[in-house]
Protein backbone atom coordinates (compact mmCIF):
# COMPACT_ATOMS: atom_id res chain seq x y z
CA UNK A 1 0.00 0.00 0.00
CA UNK A 2 1.36 3.72 -1.16
CA UNK A 3 0.19 6.47 -0.03
CA UNK A 4 -0.70 9.60 -2.63
CA UNK A 5 2.79 10.82 -2.04
CA UNK A 6 4.26 7.21 -2.80
CA UNK A 7 5.99 6.93 0.45
CA UNK A 8 5.72 3.44 2.09
CA UNK A 9 6.16 1.87 5.25
CA UNK A 10 7.22 -1.65 4.54
CA UNK A 11 10.04 -0.75 1.98
CA UNK A 12 13.42 -0.01 3.68
CA UNK A 13 14.10 3.74 4.47
CA UNK A 14 15.31 6.42 2.04
CA UNK A 15 17.19 9.63 2.62
CA UNK A 16 17.03 12.27 0.43
CA UNK A 17 20.20 13.32 -0.87
CA UNK A 18 21.28 16.95 0.08
CA UNK A 19 21.15 18.54 -3.66
CA UNK A 20 22.85 21.53 -4.35
CA UNK A 21 20.10 23.76 -3.39
CA UNK A 22 20.45 22.70 0.09
CA UNK A 23 22.34 24.80 2.88
CA UNK A 24 21.61 24.45 6.61
CA UNK A 25 22.39 28.74 5.92
CA UNK A 26 19.36 28.69 3.57
CA UNK A 27 16.58 26.64 5.39
CA UNK A 28 15.24 25.07 7.52
CA UNK A 29 15.90 21.35 7.30
CA UNK A 30 12.18 19.21 7.30
CA UNK A 31 12.27 16.02 9.04
CA UNK A 32 12.84 13.32 6.78
CA UNK A 33 10.45 11.25 4.81
CA UNK A 34 10.29 7.88 4.55
CA UNK A 35 10.49 7.12 0.93
CA UNK A 36 10.74 3.73 -1.56
CA UNK A 37 13.87 2.54 -3.20
CA UNK A 38 12.90 3.93 -6.61
CA UNK A 39 12.36 1.25 -9.18
CA UNK A 40 13.76 3.11 -12.38
CA UNK A 41 13.34 1.76 -16.18
CA UNK A 42 16.01 0.13 -17.70
CA UNK A 43 18.82 2.67 -18.78
CA UNK A 44 18.51 4.02 -21.69
CA UNK A 45 14.53 4.31 -21.61
CA UNK A 46 12.71 6.96 -20.52
CA UNK A 47 8.78 7.87 -20.40
CA UNK A 48 7.60 10.21 -22.77
CA UNK A 49 6.74 13.51 -21.53
CA UNK A 50 3.22 14.39 -20.25
CA UNK A 51 2.02 10.57 -21.10
CA UNK A 52 0.11 8.32 -18.74
CA UNK A 53 2.87 6.09 -18.29
CA UNK A 54 1.14 4.09 -15.61
CA UNK A 55 -2.47 4.01 -17.11
CA UNK A 56 -4.11 4.26 -13.06
CA UNK A 57 -1.54 0.73 -11.84
CA UNK A 58 0.88 2.27 -9.39
CA UNK A 59 1.17 5.71 -10.45
CA UNK A 60 2.26 7.31 -6.99
CA UNK A 61 4.88 4.93 -7.54
CA UNK A 62 5.92 5.04 -11.06
CA UNK A 63 5.65 9.73 -10.62
CA UNK A 64 8.09 9.95 -7.44
CA UNK A 65 10.87 7.42 -9.34
CA UNK A 66 10.56 10.01 -12.36
CA UNK A 67 10.62 12.69 -10.40
CA UNK A 68 13.92 11.37 -8.17
CA UNK A 69 15.33 11.01 -11.81
CA UNK A 70 14.55 14.22 -13.18
CA UNK A 71 15.66 15.64 -9.45
CA UNK A 72 18.79 14.62 -9.38
CA UNK A 73 19.63 14.79 -13.28
CA UNK A 74 19.95 10.77 -13.45
CA UNK A 75 19.48 10.34 -17.61
CA UNK A 76 17.69 13.74 -18.18
CA UNK A 77 19.50 17.31 -18.36
CA UNK A 78 17.82 20.65 -16.99
CA UNK A 79 16.63 21.60 -20.48
CA UNK A 80 14.44 18.13 -20.58
CA UNK A 81 12.99 18.70 -16.92
CA UNK A 82 10.11 20.99 -17.62
CA UNK A 83 8.11 19.07 -19.67
CA UNK A 84 7.75 16.21 -17.41
CA UNK A 85 5.99 18.57 -15.33
CA UNK A 86 4.03 20.96 -17.26
CA UNK A 87 1.30 18.93 -18.92
CA UNK A 88 -2.42 19.47 -18.35
CA UNK A 89 -2.66 15.81 -16.85
CA UNK A 90 -2.91 13.76 -13.28
CA UNK A 91 0.41 11.72 -14.10
CA UNK A 92 2.30 15.14 -15.13
CA UNK A 93 0.61 16.74 -11.96
CA UNK A 94 2.04 14.30 -9.69
CA UNK A 95 5.37 13.88 -11.23
CA UNK A 96 5.48 17.83 -10.55
CA UNK A 97 4.06 17.58 -6.65
CA UNK A 98 6.92 15.03 -6.40
CA UNK A 99 9.41 17.16 -7.98
CA UNK A 100 9.10 20.30 -5.67
CA UNK A 101 9.39 17.64 -2.69
CA UNK A 102 12.77 17.59 -3.26
CA UNK A 103 12.83 21.29 -2.57
CA UNK A 104 13.44 22.60 1.03
CA UNK A 105 12.24 26.46 0.82
CA UNK A 106 11.67 26.49 4.54
CA UNK A 107 13.08 29.55 6.30
CA UNK A 108 13.99 30.99 2.53
CA UNK A 109 12.80 34.53 1.27
CA UNK A 110 10.80 34.24 -1.93
CA UNK A 111 13.23 35.73 -4.34
CA UNK A 112 15.51 33.43 -2.91
CA UNK A 113 14.22 30.22 -3.17
CA UNK A 114 13.09 31.53 -6.42
CA UNK A 115 16.54 31.73 -7.92
CA UNK A 116 17.63 28.97 -6.26
CA UNK A 117 14.44 26.59 -7.99
CA UNK A 118 15.43 28.28 -11.57
CA UNK A 119 19.08 26.83 -11.21
CA UNK A 120 17.42 23.27 -10.97
CA UNK A 121 15.37 23.61 -14.14
CA UNK A 122 15.04 25.21 -17.65
CA UNK A 123 11.78 26.84 -17.27
CA UNK A 124 10.60 26.45 -20.85
CA UNK A 125 7.44 25.71 -22.87
CA UNK A 126 3.85 27.79 -23.46
CA UNK A 127 2.94 30.00 -21.10
CA UNK A 128 0.14 28.05 -19.32
CA UNK A 129 2.81 25.18 -18.71
CA UNK A 130 5.32 27.39 -17.13
CA UNK A 131 3.01 28.70 -15.49
CA UNK A 132 1.71 25.31 -13.75
CA UNK A 133 5.28 24.49 -12.72
CA UNK A 134 5.28 27.93 -11.04
CA UNK A 135 1.75 27.48 -9.32
CA UNK A 136 3.83 23.89 -8.23
CA UNK A 137 6.59 25.88 -7.27
CA UNK A 138 4.39 28.39 -4.51
CA UNK A 139 2.49 25.23 -3.16
CA UNK A 140 5.63 24.10 -2.26
CA UNK A 141 6.75 27.51 -0.82
CA UNK A 142 3.60 27.67 1.23
CA UNK A 143 4.13 24.17 2.52
CA UNK A 144 7.59 25.02 3.86
CA UNK A 145 6.75 28.01 5.40
CA UNK A 146 3.26 28.30 7.02
CA UNK A 147 1.45 31.33 8.14
CA UNK A 148 4.17 33.86 5.83
CA UNK A 149 1.02 33.86 3.23
CA UNK A 150 -2.45 33.54 3.27
CA UNK A 151 -2.54 31.47 0.52
CA UNK A 152 -0.72 29.26 -2.45
CA UNK A 153 -2.61 31.89 -4.49
CA UNK A 154 -0.98 34.85 -3.04
CA UNK A 155 2.51 33.16 -3.35
CA UNK A 156 1.84 32.52 -6.82
CA UNK A 157 0.77 36.32 -7.39
CA UNK A 158 3.85 37.11 -6.61
CA UNK A 159 6.20 34.90 -7.87
CA UNK A 160 4.97 36.27 -10.91
CA UNK A 161 5.18 39.60 -9.85
CA UNK A 162 8.71 39.08 -9.63
CA UNK A 163 9.41 37.39 -12.90
CA UNK A 164 7.54 40.78 -14.52
CA UNK A 165 9.58 42.77 -12.42
CA UNK A 166 13.09 41.09 -13.44
CA UNK A 167 12.14 41.45 -17.48
CA UNK A 168 11.14 45.55 -16.85
CA UNK A 169 14.69 45.96 -14.96
CA UNK A 170 17.07 43.73 -16.66
CA UNK A 171 15.26 43.34 -20.61
CA UNK A 172 14.10 40.52 -21.74
CA UNK A 173 16.94 38.44 -22.53
CA UNK A 174 16.61 34.53 -23.04
CA UNK A 175 18.44 31.55 -22.62
CA UNK A 176 20.57 30.35 -25.54
CA UNK A 177 19.54 26.52 -25.44
CA UNK A 178 15.60 28.19 -25.16
CA UNK A 179 16.21 30.99 -27.61
CA UNK A 180 17.82 27.69 -30.20
CA UNK A 181 14.44 25.24 -29.12
CA UNK A 182 12.72 27.88 -30.14
CA UNK A 183 11.04 28.18 -26.16
CA UNK A 184 11.56 30.53 -23.51
CA UNK A 185 12.36 30.79 -19.73
CA UNK A 186 10.48 33.08 -17.65
CA UNK A 187 12.71 36.24 -18.49
CA UNK A 188 10.65 36.85 -20.79
CA UNK A 189 7.21 39.30 -20.31
CA UNK A 190 4.55 37.06 -20.97
CA UNK A 191 5.68 34.32 -18.27
CA UNK A 192 2.13 34.41 -16.84
CA UNK A 193 -1.25 35.27 -17.79
CA UNK A 194 -2.92 36.60 -15.01
CA UNK A 195 -5.72 38.51 -15.88
CA UNK A 196 -5.72 40.68 -12.59
CA UNK A 197 -1.84 41.55 -12.76
CA UNK A 198 -0.40 43.95 -14.92
CA UNK A 199 3.30 45.32 -14.04
CA UNK A 200 3.47 47.51 -16.53
CA UNK A 201 5.76 50.96 -15.90
CA UNK A 202 3.79 54.03 -16.22
CA UNK A 203 6.16 55.59 -18.48
CA UNK A 204 6.93 52.72 -21.72
CA UNK A 205 10.40 52.76 -22.25
CA UNK A 206 11.24 53.68 -18.77
CA UNK A 207 12.69 50.89 -15.67
CA UNK A 208 9.27 50.50 -13.25
CA UNK A 209 9.81 51.93 -10.07
CA UNK A 210 9.87 50.58 -6.52
CA UNK A 211 6.70 53.03 -5.71
CA UNK A 212 5.11 51.35 -9.07
CA UNK A 213 6.20 47.81 -8.56
CA UNK A 214 4.35 48.28 -4.51
CA UNK A 215 1.00 50.02 -6.31
CA UNK A 216 0.39 47.85 -9.15
CA UNK A 217 -0.04 44.88 -6.59
CA UNK A 218 -2.51 46.43 -4.26
CA UNK A 219 -5.29 44.60 -3.38
CA UNK A 220 -3.63 41.17 -4.84
CA UNK A 221 -3.12 39.82 -1.50
CA UNK A 222 -6.41 37.40 -1.44
CA UNK A 223 -8.11 40.83 -1.80
CA UNK A 224 -5.66 42.76 0.97
CA UNK A 225 -2.28 44.41 0.05
CA UNK A 226 1.12 42.34 0.81
CA UNK A 227 3.22 44.12 3.18
CA UNK A 228 4.93 47.30 1.67
CA UNK A 229 8.52 46.44 3.06
CA UNK A 230 8.35 42.82 1.62
CA UNK A 231 7.69 44.50 -1.71
CA UNK A 232 9.98 46.75 -1.05
CA UNK A 233 12.76 44.13 -0.26
CA UNK A 234 11.56 41.75 -3.03
CA UNK A 235 12.17 45.17 -5.77
CA UNK A 236 15.75 45.60 -4.60
CA UNK A 237 16.54 42.29 -4.56
CA UNK A 238 15.37 42.09 -8.38
CA UNK A 239 17.09 45.53 -9.19
CA UNK A 240 20.42 44.68 -7.41
CA UNK A 241 20.99 40.82 -8.92
CA UNK A 242 18.62 39.76 -11.83
CA UNK A 243 17.14 36.21 -12.08
CA UNK A 244 19.50 33.72 -13.49
CA UNK A 245 18.51 31.19 -15.53
CA UNK A 246 19.82 27.05 -15.69
CA UNK A 247 21.62 26.12 -18.40
CA UNK A 248 23.07 21.81 -19.21
CA UNK A 249 26.42 21.58 -18.08
CA UNK A 250 27.71 20.34 -21.51
CA UNK A 251 26.12 23.85 -22.96
CA UNK A 252 28.32 25.92 -20.43
CA UNK A 253 31.43 23.39 -21.07
CA UNK A 254 31.14 23.70 -24.85
CA UNK A 255 33.82 26.44 -26.14
CA UNK A 256 32.00 27.69 -29.26
CA UNK A 257 28.70 28.58 -26.65
CA UNK A 258 30.77 30.58 -24.48
CA UNK A 259 30.98 33.86 -24.46
CA UNK A 260 34.01 35.78 -25.75
CA UNK A 261 35.26 38.90 -24.65
CA UNK A 262 33.21 41.69 -25.65
CA UNK A 263 35.19 43.41 -29.10
CA UNK A 264 36.72 47.63 -28.24
CA UNK A 265 33.50 49.92 -28.83
CA UNK A 266 30.49 50.31 -27.96
CA UNK A 267 28.50 48.22 -25.39
CA UNK A 268 25.04 49.86 -25.52
CA UNK A 269 22.87 47.59 -27.34
CA UNK A 270 21.24 44.25 -25.78
CA UNK A 271 22.00 42.23 -29.26
CA UNK A 272 25.77 42.01 -28.11
CA UNK A 273 24.91 39.74 -25.35
CA UNK A 274 24.71 37.51 -28.39
CA UNK A 275 27.54 34.81 -28.29
CA UNK A 276 29.67 35.42 -31.20
CA UNK A 277 30.01 32.00 -32.36
CA UNK A 278 33.01 31.99 -35.19
CA UNK A 279 31.15 28.58 -36.21
CA UNK A 280 28.18 31.14 -37.66
CA UNK A 281 28.38 31.30 -41.83
CA UNK A 282 29.47 34.90 -43.32
CA UNK A 283 26.47 35.67 -45.76
CA UNK A 284 27.19 38.96 -47.11
CA UNK A 285 29.92 41.67 -46.28
CA UNK A 286 31.70 44.99 -47.64
CA UNK A 287 31.32 48.61 -47.02
CA UNK A 288 27.96 50.48 -46.22
CA UNK A 289 27.25 53.77 -44.50
CA UNK A 290 24.76 53.62 -41.70
CA UNK A 291 22.31 56.22 -40.24
CA UNK A 292 20.19 55.70 -37.05
CA UNK A 293 16.68 57.06 -37.96
CA UNK A 294 14.70 55.86 -35.39
CA UNK A 295 15.46 54.66 -31.72
CA UNK A 296 13.72 51.44 -30.08
CA UNK A 297 10.37 51.30 -29.98
CA UNK A 298 10.13 54.43 -33.42
CA UNK A 299 10.93 56.59 -31.45
CA UNK A 300 12.72 59.89 -33.59
CA UNK A 301 16.68 60.28 -32.90
CA UNK A 302 17.92 63.18 -31.79
CA UNK A 303 19.70 65.28 -34.15
CA UNK A 304 22.97 64.89 -32.91
CA UNK A 305 23.23 61.15 -33.46
CA UNK A 306 21.51 60.89 -37.28
CA UNK A 307 24.95 61.13 -38.84
CA UNK A 308 25.85 58.89 -41.46
CA UNK A 309 29.04 56.68 -40.44
CA UNK A 310 31.04 54.09 -42.81
CA UNK A 311 32.20 50.96 -42.35
CA UNK A 312 33.17 47.63 -43.20
CA UNK A 313 30.10 45.38 -42.46
CA UNK A 314 29.59 41.90 -41.73
CA UNK A 315 26.31 39.89 -41.83
CA UNK A 316 27.50 36.83 -39.80
CA UNK A 317 24.41 34.81 -38.49
CA UNK A 318 21.62 36.84 -37.68
CA UNK A 319 23.83 39.88 -36.57
CA UNK A 320 25.09 42.68 -38.28
CA UNK A 321 28.80 43.85 -36.65
CA UNK A 322 30.58 47.35 -38.52
CA UNK A 323 34.41 46.95 -38.04
CA UNK A 324 36.63 50.38 -38.14
CA UNK A 325 39.45 49.93 -40.10
CA UNK A 326 38.81 46.58 -41.72
CA UNK A 327 38.16 45.83 -45.71
CA UNK A 328 37.51 42.19 -44.91
CA UNK A 329 36.90 39.95 -42.49
CA UNK A 330 37.59 36.42 -43.37
CA UNK A 331 35.36 33.79 -43.30
CA UNK A 332 35.23 32.20 -39.50
CA UNK A 333 37.82 34.68 -38.06
CA UNK A 334 36.89 35.69 -34.73
CA UNK A 335 35.89 39.59 -33.72
CA UNK A 336 37.53 39.19 -30.44
CA UNK A 337 39.62 42.53 -30.28
CA UNK A 338 38.80 44.27 -33.29
CA UNK A 339 37.27 47.59 -33.23
CA UNK A 340 33.53 46.76 -33.68
CA UNK A 341 30.73 49.18 -33.47
CA UNK A 342 27.43 48.48 -32.08
CA UNK A 343 25.86 45.37 -33.52
CA UNK A 344 22.34 45.00 -35.04
CA UNK A 345 20.74 41.68 -35.26
CA UNK A 346 18.98 40.97 -38.15
CA UNK A 347 16.08 38.46 -36.72
CA UNK A 348 12.48 39.06 -37.08
CA UNK A 349 13.94 42.25 -39.10
CA UNK A 350 12.65 43.77 -42.25
CA UNK A 351 14.88 44.92 -45.09
CA UNK A 352 13.40 47.35 -47.90
CA UNK A 353 14.70 49.95 -50.40
CA UNK A 354 13.87 53.58 -48.77
CA UNK A 355 11.93 54.82 -51.43
CA UNK A 356 11.35 57.98 -49.40
CA UNK A 357 14.81 59.22 -49.07
CA UNK A 358 15.99 60.82 -51.83
CA UNK A 359 18.68 62.95 -50.33
CA UNK A 360 21.24 59.61 -51.31
CA UNK A 361 21.01 56.87 -53.57
CA UNK A 362 21.28 53.34 -53.11
CA UNK A 363 19.73 53.53 -49.92
CA UNK A 364 17.82 50.96 -48.28
CA UNK A 365 16.29 50.56 -44.76
CA UNK A 366 16.29 48.16 -41.96
CA UNK A 367 13.38 48.01 -38.97
CA UNK A 368 14.48 45.63 -36.58
CA UNK A 369 12.34 43.64 -33.52
CA UNK A 370 12.73 46.46 -31.29
CA UNK A 371 11.05 48.96 -33.40
CA UNK A 372 14.64 50.32 -34.49
CA UNK A 373 15.01 51.75 -37.69
CA UNK A 374 18.36 52.27 -39.91
CA UNK A 375 19.61 53.69 -43.02
CA UNK A 376 22.47 52.02 -45.15
CA UNK A 377 23.71 53.38 -48.05
CA UNK A 378 24.97 50.87 -50.47
CA UNK A 379 27.67 51.56 -53.05
CA UNK A 380 25.79 50.69 -56.40
CA UNK A 381 21.76 49.62 -56.92
CA UNK A 382 22.53 46.01 -57.08
CA UNK A 383 24.46 46.08 -54.40
CA UNK A 384 21.59 47.36 -52.23
CA UNK A 385 19.32 44.53 -53.63
CA UNK A 386 21.83 42.01 -52.95
CA UNK A 387 22.19 43.16 -49.30
CA UNK A 388 18.03 43.27 -48.91
CA UNK A 389 17.75 39.73 -50.25
CA UNK A 390 20.38 38.44 -47.80
CA UNK A 391 19.21 40.09 -44.76
CA UNK A 392 15.13 39.11 -45.35
CA UNK A 393 16.52 35.60 -46.41
CA UNK A 394 18.57 34.96 -43.16
CA UNK A 395 15.89 36.73 -40.85
CA UNK A 396 13.27 34.78 -42.58
CA UNK A 397 15.09 31.29 -42.23
CA UNK A 398 16.33 31.30 -39.01
CA UNK A 399 13.95 33.82 -36.88
CA UNK A 400 12.35 31.50 -34.19
CA UNK A 401 8.54 31.81 -33.71
CA UNK A 402 7.20 34.91 -31.76
CA UNK A 403 5.80 34.82 -28.22
CA UNK A 404 2.46 35.63 -26.69
CA UNK A 405 2.47 39.34 -26.20
CA UNK A 406 1.74 39.99 -22.44
CA UNK A 407 -1.44 39.90 -20.83
CA UNK A 408 -2.71 42.46 -18.30
CA UNK A 409 -5.47 44.22 -16.76
CA UNK A 410 -5.31 47.26 -18.93
CA UNK A 411 -5.37 45.74 -21.74
CA UNK A 412 -3.03 47.83 -23.96
CA UNK A 413 -1.55 46.71 -26.74
CA UNK A 414 2.02 44.98 -26.69
CA UNK A 415 3.83 43.12 -29.41
CA UNK A 416 4.61 39.87 -29.28
CA UNK A 417 7.87 38.82 -27.49
CA UNK A 418 10.58 38.39 -30.41
CA UNK A 419 13.21 35.44 -29.54
CA UNK A 420 16.51 36.78 -30.92
CA UNK A 421 18.18 32.69 -30.77
CA UNK A 422 17.65 30.38 -34.22
CA UNK A 423 14.45 28.20 -34.93
CA UNK A 424 15.54 24.63 -35.08
CA UNK A 425 12.35 23.69 -37.49
CA UNK A 426 12.76 22.80 -40.81
CA UNK A 427 12.37 25.20 -43.81
CA UNK A 428 8.93 24.04 -44.75
CA UNK A 429 7.97 24.53 -41.13
CA UNK A 430 8.94 27.82 -41.02
CA UNK A 431 7.53 28.80 -43.88
CA UNK A 432 4.10 27.48 -43.00
CA UNK A 433 4.50 29.28 -39.80
CA UNK A 434 5.35 32.65 -41.69
CA UNK A 435 1.95 31.95 -43.94
CA UNK A 436 -0.08 31.39 -40.77
CA UNK A 437 1.49 34.76 -38.99
CA UNK A 438 0.44 36.74 -42.36
CA UNK A 439 -2.74 35.26 -42.44
CA UNK A 440 -3.82 36.29 -38.89
CA UNK A 441 -1.91 39.62 -39.37
CA UNK A 442 -4.38 40.14 -42.70
CA UNK A 443 -7.23 38.87 -40.61
CA UNK A 444 -6.33 41.20 -37.64
CA UNK A 445 -6.14 43.91 -39.81
CA UNK A 446 -9.21 43.78 -41.72
CA UNK A 447 -11.42 43.25 -38.29
CA UNK A 448 -9.02 46.54 -36.99
CA UNK A 449 -10.54 48.51 -40.28
CA UNK A 450 -14.01 47.38 -39.61
CA UNK A 451 -13.81 48.92 -35.83
CA UNK A 452 -12.76 52.11 -36.48
CA UNK A 453 -12.26 54.19 -33.71
CA UNK A 454 -15.05 57.34 -33.38
CA UNK A 455 -14.08 60.49 -34.47
CA UNK A 456 -14.44 61.89 -30.63
CA UNK A 457 -12.86 58.89 -29.14
CA UNK A 458 -10.22 59.31 -26.68
CA UNK A 459 -6.57 60.04 -26.85
CA UNK A 460 -5.69 56.70 -25.42
CA UNK A 461 -7.89 54.78 -27.84
CA UNK A 462 -7.09 56.18 -31.02
CA UNK A 463 -3.23 55.55 -29.70
CA UNK A 464 -4.20 52.43 -29.39
CA UNK A 465 -5.56 52.35 -32.81
CA UNK A 466 -2.59 54.02 -34.25
CA UNK A 467 0.00 51.52 -33.03
CA UNK A 468 -2.50 48.18 -33.88
CA UNK A 469 -2.42 49.34 -37.21
CA UNK A 470 0.96 50.03 -37.87
CA UNK A 471 2.19 46.86 -36.57
CA UNK A 472 -0.33 44.83 -38.24
CA UNK A 473 0.73 46.73 -41.45
CA UNK A 474 4.26 46.17 -40.66
CA UNK A 475 3.65 42.37 -40.29
CA UNK A 476 1.25 42.10 -43.16
CA UNK A 477 4.45 43.07 -45.39
CA UNK A 478 6.97 41.66 -43.55
CA UNK A 479 5.49 38.18 -43.63
CA UNK A 480 4.62 38.61 -47.35
CA UNK A 481 8.32 38.75 -47.77
CA UNK A 482 9.30 35.78 -45.40
CA UNK A 483 6.56 33.63 -47.49
CA UNK A 484 8.20 33.46 -50.80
Amino acid sequence: MTDLQGHSTQNPLMTIPSGSLRTPMDFCRLPECSMPHAQFPEEGQRPQAGDKLANGVRTARVAWNLASRLYHLEGFRKSEVAAYLQKNNDFSRAVAEEYLSFFQFGGQSLDRALRGFLQALVLSGETQERERILYQFSRRFQDCNPGVFPSVDSVHTLTCAIMLLNTDLHGQKVPERLAEEGGYATGVLSVCQLPHLSLRPQNIGKSMSCQEFVTNLNGLRDGGNFPKELLKALYWSIRSEKLEWAVDDEDAARPEKAQLSPPAGKIGSPFLQLAQDPTVPTYKQGVLARKMHQDADGKKTPWGKRGWKMFHTLLRGMVLYFLKGQDHCPEGQSLSGLMVDEPVGVHHSLATPATHYTKKPHVFQLRTADWRLYLFQAPTAQDMSSWVSRINLAAATHSAPPFPAAVGSQRRFVRPILPAGPAQSSLEEQHRSHENCLDAASDGLLDLQRNLPGRRGRSRELEEYRLRKDYLEYEVEKKSVDSN
